[in-house]
């Protein structure tokens, strides 16, 4: 046996000799690199016969990370309104929005605040996204620019002023200053559109001159300049939307607050709204909306702030959805 080893042994270093001579690796040694599974006896072949190659296949594998984006994405509907020509607002000067530790708990919750301890500043004509589950706080957060509620710790600040510390009595002339569109419209159903939009002026007061300016003036921008004498029952859900937002823009605010404005409409029809808060934003106006709609916030690219369980998880200037639900 010693002998059949050694000569085995012999004949390998031969092989190796050989190899090297004439350039070529050299086999690996018996039982290196080979498979478990190789038939018992192979090791007492001839002693001049070299082992039969092995030949490993390796899967290929291509993994694509998951937030990369894919070179040649879907079609979107929302594809016109691309932000990738949009520049991104300088974070300077005074912000128009600004939240300092503000903390939201609503009475039937003691336990579970609704916002918790969140900062952030949104400044003079940016677009901004607010994004996350259902019960994430969404709504409470819009709720509280226009102090509909008051927070119950921190500050939060609009055009300057502190929301937390207003009185009452205030609260209307702050939301002169803010245009709201709400997701099922609010339109007053014994009023034509004219009547709907020239509300919000003389609500505050504006004279008779004023609200018959204005109001022909931004039907037309909205393009309902031909629908001014139709009652919202006459309307589409676009259309009673288009009113919607003619009324919020009327008095020219330079923060328009949006609450899901496109829920409860088509994508072909979302996409006009959507337009219009666009060209509405590129004048100058702070646009914040509330939305489910991934597809419309991957397309346009602009700043998303995305809640969780109260809390900011992500601010983010050209941001994507994100992994959030619909429900």
């Amino acid at each position: 046996m010693a002998t059949h080893f050694r000569s085995n042994e012999q004949a390998g270093e031969d092989a190796t000799q050989a190899a090297e001579a004439e350039g070529v690796e050299a086999p690996t040694a018996a039982g290196e690199g080979t498979s478990a599974s190789a038939a018992p006896g192979a090791a007492d072949a001839g002693a001049g016969e070299g082992p039969d190659p092995v030949h490993v296949v390796t899967a290929k594998t291509d993994i694509t990370p998951v937030d990369a984006p894919s070179a040649n994405p879907a079609p979107s509907v929302y594809d016109p309104l691309r932000g990738d020509d949009v520049a991104v607002v300088p974070h300077t000067g005074t912000p128009t929005i600004s939240f300092r530790n503000v903390t939201l708990i609503y009475p039937a919750q003691p336990n579970k605040p609704a916002l918790d301890d969140i900062s952030l500043d949104i400044y003079p004509g940016e677009f901004v996204f607010v994004v996350g589950h259902s019960g994430s706080g969404k709504s409470t957060f819009l709720r509280l620019l226009t102090r509909e509620i008051r927070a119950t710790k921190g500050q939060v600040l609009v055009a300057g002023q502190d929301l937390t510390k207003m009185r009452n009595w205030k609260v209307p002339y702050l939301r002169r200053q803010i245009g709201t569109v709400f997701q099922d419209f609010k339109l007053l159903p014994d009023k034509t559109v004219y009547g709907n939009v020239a509300f919000a002026l003389e609500c505050i007061g504006k004279p008779k001159s004023v609200v018959k300016a204005q109001v022909p003036e931004v039907l037309r921008l909205v393009g309902l300049a031909e629908k001014m004498d139709n009652y919202p029952d006459q309307l589409s859900g676009g259309e009673q939307q288009r009113v919607s937002v003619a009324r919020a823009m009327v008095n020219r605010p330079p923060l328009l607050v949006c609450d899901e404005p496109t829920g409860n409409l088509d994508p072909a029809i979302s996409l006009g709204i959507m337009k219009l808060l666009d060209r509405i934003n590129r004048t100058g106006t702070t646009v914040v909306m509330a939305t489910h709609d991934r597809e419309m916030v991957d397309s346009m690219r602009r700043r998303v702030i995305a809640l969780e369980a109260g809390h900011v998880v992500r601010d983010q200037e050209r941001g994507g959805y994100g992994f959030y639900g619909s429900l």
